[in-house]
């Protein structure tokens, strides 16, 4: 829980990105009419769509993953080594087998085979077995770009960090298990197969790679449709698949001379396509192991919002995002774009090369020109992408582009600090004078444009007025809906009279990721209010809202809710514990579950999941936090100091673990102790104000004033609109007998109300 806000981005995205061990089956299944359709693999497939498998053959998806052989293997293992933290790996070949020499889980180099390679370009990573069947991607990659790019040579993914095998970004660690964080989108029919109380996978799938029925779904019954089988006729509707794309038939995209843009030809109505993609080409968390193409989206994952580390405050890519979240917030998901528009669904590149791709829509002669883009054509400035995708590198040598397609607003980077795309070429100026170009060209910058990044940054610094910006931005329907329900979820810190009737409306808003975040706002309201408000929310027809609102609900005592009301209850909170076993192998999830049970008074399991948690991760804090809050809740100090001792031993640098232990000794009377751990955690998050308020609470009240006072007011500097530090501030200089002082202090408190 705390750690550099860099790290905290680098732990947050491994929680989400990776995904399983593969032991392989891959048979062409009978086709059958009865019950639900069977994977059959793209054998079946090549007969009938020779020129979509010609395409798909070697794109990322077909090379998304491979057995280890010399034809896939791009890196030199012709005994090279590279030396990270101290530790120099070797990479050869033995008996025809790729293997590689390196610090395993206790830190002592081994020796491990390579057995399959993950992607291609620009970079490949290489999966190792473990015992119990984890596979395991090594942290040291391939650079596979041409060498006066930079590439052909090994390269360590967290360049900028120190990390050994006691790091949970170590590659023996949960964070970069094959089996939880990637393999579902690096391979077809993926199914995890995990036995918690073993702690073991067998995990299994019908293709190594992203293959035809990734995207389209189980195709036995296409394949009865095809050849016309008894009963063929009944799957007539979608030709026998689940999920039918053809969002795009018949559509045309028509030119407006007028403004350049082109208008579809019909509304788009459905989100097929789009919802298929996202699968894979979003930051989101699984909620259901039970996906397949066609089936919703948000019955089965729950995207992230704009969260801090995650997104600027304008929404734009920070953390590894991927797609998915950016998409929603640009005019073309608005206007009805959708992936295939711009991208060939098979071999996945572009529809047409350079600015070709945007020119389908928008007319050459009014935006691929100097007097749109103000940059010599043929320039990087001419590139439609440039401006309107900025691209950010993740993985060190991955560009990505953003995928809102943004005008360009190096004002708010004046105004808020976020990135623009002029500086990121221009990056001999400031953003001011990018800001006064922009200006002379194109004249003030439309209001409508990323207007929800001032609400959103005022929230995330604490600013008084954001609470009103947040109202505005909830309220207005030209703003996206991830950012109307990430504003949403900001607004517990500026709760009012009218922000509480924002939070209500959106309980009943049209879209479900508004519809979840208003239940979290509303997490500890009085159980009363609580039942009348997000009850009804239970039986929400998408399931990712269901199982918030079963989670909220959980602080209900069961006693205020009978009969029917607790049988919708307890499938909801079915429903919620089902979507953390879906996860089982993270300690996040047994975190969850801890924190579940804890809330419903099931204080045994939740021990047993938090349990758990530190077993599966004997570095992640935050369970150590929350069994030892369940020790103190149960009014057992003692075996909450140990856990607490325990956590501070493990990760010395955990500024969380030691403001726990710190707070726990001062329950303990033991005051003059916990002094150390608080200063220690005040040290290792300079930036959390809480914790140098404690320390230097607890330095008053042992004695030491002056000290005391000296952080406070160093505190004061650095967090200028802190009421409670105003506050101390005041009370100590008035114990001290410094009436001006403490005068001064207040003078400063009350302008702030």
């Amino acid at each position: 829980m705390s750690c550099s806000i860099a790290r905290l981005m680098i732990i947050s995205r491994m929680m989400y990105f990776f995904s399983a061990i593969v032991y392989v089956f891959s048979a062409a299944l009978i086709p059958s009419l009865a019950g639900a359709a069977d994977y059959v693999g793209i054998s079946q497939c090549v007969a009938c769509h020779k020129a979509q498998t010609e395409l798909w053959t070697g794109s990322h998806h077909d090379l998304a993953m491979q057995h280890a052989t010399d034809k896939t293997v791009l890196a030199d293992f012709n005994n090279t080594q590279f030396t990270y933290a101290g530790i120099t790996s070797s990479f050869y070949k033995k008996n025809n087998n790729f293997m590689v020499r390196t610090d395993g889980p206790d830190g002592k180099l081994r020796d491990y085979e390579i057995k399959y390679v993950f992607g291609v370009t620009p970079l490949q990573q290489y999966l190792v077995e473990l015992d119990n069947g984890h596979l395991q991607a090594l942290t040291i990659a391939w650079d596979t770009r041409d060498k006066q790019d930079g590439g052909q040579r090994w390269f360590h993914l967290y360049p900028d960090e120190k990390i050994t095998h006691k790091d949970e970004l170590h590659w023996t660690r949960t964070n970069f298990n094959w089996n939880g964080m990637c393999a579902e989108c690096h391979s077809t029919n993926l199914e995890k197969n995990y036995d918690s109380n073993a702690d073991t996978f067998k995990t299994s799938w019908s293709e190594i790679d992203v293959s035809c029925e990734a995207c389209h779904g189980p195709s036995s019954k296409h394949i009865s449709w095809a050849k016309k089988e008894p009963g063929w006729e009944s799957l007539n509707n979608n030709k026998g698949l689940d999920v039918s794309f053809d969002e795009r038939k018949g559509i045309e995209w028509r030119l407006n001379t007028e403004t350049g843009n082109a208008q579809r030809s019909s509304e788009r109505t459905t989100e097929k396509e789009i919802q298929v993609c996202a699968q894979c080409h979003s930051r989101r968390s699984v909620i259901s192991t039970e996906y397949s193409p066609g089936k919703p989206f948000l019955d089965h994952y729950m995207p992230r919002l704009l969260d801090e580390g995650m997104y600027f405050a304008d929404g734009q890519i920070q953390d590894e995002v991927y797609v998915y979240g950016s998409f929603l917030q640009s005019k073309m998901y608005h206007a009805g774009v959708t992936c295939s528009d711009c991208h060939e669904p098979h071999s996945h590149q572009l529809r047409a090369e350079g600015n070709g791709v945007c020119l389908q829509c928008h007319a050459a002669d009014k935006f691929d020109t100097p007097k749109h883009h103000h940059h010599k054509a043929d320039s990087k400035g001419a590139l439609c992408a440039e401006c309107h995708m900025p691209p950010r590198n993740y993985m060190v040598v991955d560009p990505r582009h953003d995928h809102s397609f943004r005008i360009p607003r190096p004002d708010l980077s004046v105004q808020l600090g976020t990135p623009n795309a002029c500086n990121q070429c221009h990056v001999d100026k400031d953003a001011a004078w990018s800001s006064a170009q922009v200006k002379q060209w194109y004249g003030t910058t439309s209001s409508g444009h990323q207007q929800f990044a001032s609400a959103i940054d005022g929230a995330r610094k604490g600013n008084p007025e954001a609470g009103r910006l947040l109202a505005e931005q909830i309220n207005n329907m030209a703003t996206p809906d991830i950012a109307r329900a990430s504003a949403i979820s900001y607004l517990p810190r500026y709760l009012d009279q009218t922000n509480f009737e924002v939070i209500q409306r959106g309980l009943k808003d049209d879209d479900a990721m508004v519809r979840m975040a208003s239940i979290g706002a509303l997490e500890g309201l009085q159980p009363t209010l609580l039942v009348q408000l997000v009850f009804p929310l239970l039986d929400d027809p998408v399931r990712s809202v269901r199982i918030e609102a079963a989670r909220v609900l959980a602080a209900v005592p069961t006693g205020q809710l009978k009969g029917e009301q607790l049988s919708i209850y307890n499938k909801a909170a079915g429903e919620y514990i089902d979507s953390q076993l879906a996860n089982a192998e993270r300690p996040e999830s047994q975190l969850n579950l801890g924190n579940y049970y804890a809330t419903i008074g099931a204080a045994d399991k939740a021990e047993v999941a938090y349990k758990k948690a530190i077993e599966l991760e004997d570095v992640f804090i935050p369970a150590y936090i929350n069994l030892a809050d369940l020790y103190r809740a149960q009014q057992k100090e003692v075996e909450a100091n140990k856990v607490l001792r325990k956590a501070v031993k493990t990760v010395a640098t955990s500024a969380d673990a030691n403001y726990a232990l710190g707070l726990s000794l001062v329950r303990s009377k033991q005051a003059d102790n916990a002094v150390e751990y608080l200063m220690k955690a005040s040290e290792l998050d300079d930036q959390n104000s809480r914790y140098v308020y404690v320390y230097a609470v607890a330095l008053n009240s042992t004695g030491q004033q002056t000290q005391a006072i000296k952080v406070m007011q160093d505190a004061q500097n650095r967090f200028p609109e802190d009421r409670d530090i105003l506050s101390a501030l005041v009370a100590f200089h008035r114990d001290a007998g410094n009436d001006f002082a403490a005068q001064s202090y207040m003078n400063k408190l009350q302008k702030l109300r």
